[in-house]
């Protein structure tokens, strides 16, 4: 296996683990960009967003219900957060598996996620 998220899923690779089940997988980020900064990605290899099908619509419903309760569990939900995906390399995409930035605990208009 080559991709990273993959490893991780597989156990390969230690995560600071925040939430799982048998779809999704919620790690801490090792280069926070905020105080909090939390990577969500679906336990399956899906490459990135133009990958999406009708097919993982109700994943990615999951996952982004995920992001709010993992928002209010993080005590960022008040304040206010960001979630944020970036797809292919132009799109600043580094790991291809898709994935979600959930970041917050401190002002973030003077970033990009």
């Amino acid at each position: 296996m080559e991709c990273i998220f993959c490893r991780i899923v597989a156990g390969e690779i230690p995560a600071d683990v925040v939430y799982q089940d048998k779809e999704l997988l919620a790690f801490r980020d090792s280069h926070p960009q905020a105080p909090t900064h939390i990577l969500i990605i679906p336990k399956s290899h899906i490459a990135s967003v133009t990958d999406l099908t009708g097919n993982h619509q109700a994943l990615m419903g999951r996952l982004m219900l995920l992001a709010r309760e993992l928002a209010q569990k993080e005590g960022i939900s008040a304040s206010g957060y960001r979630l944020s995906v970036s797809t292919g390399t132009d799109g600043g995409q580094l790991v291809p598996h898709i994935h979600f930035h959930l970041l917050g605990g401190r002002k973030l208009d003077d970033m990009l996620g």
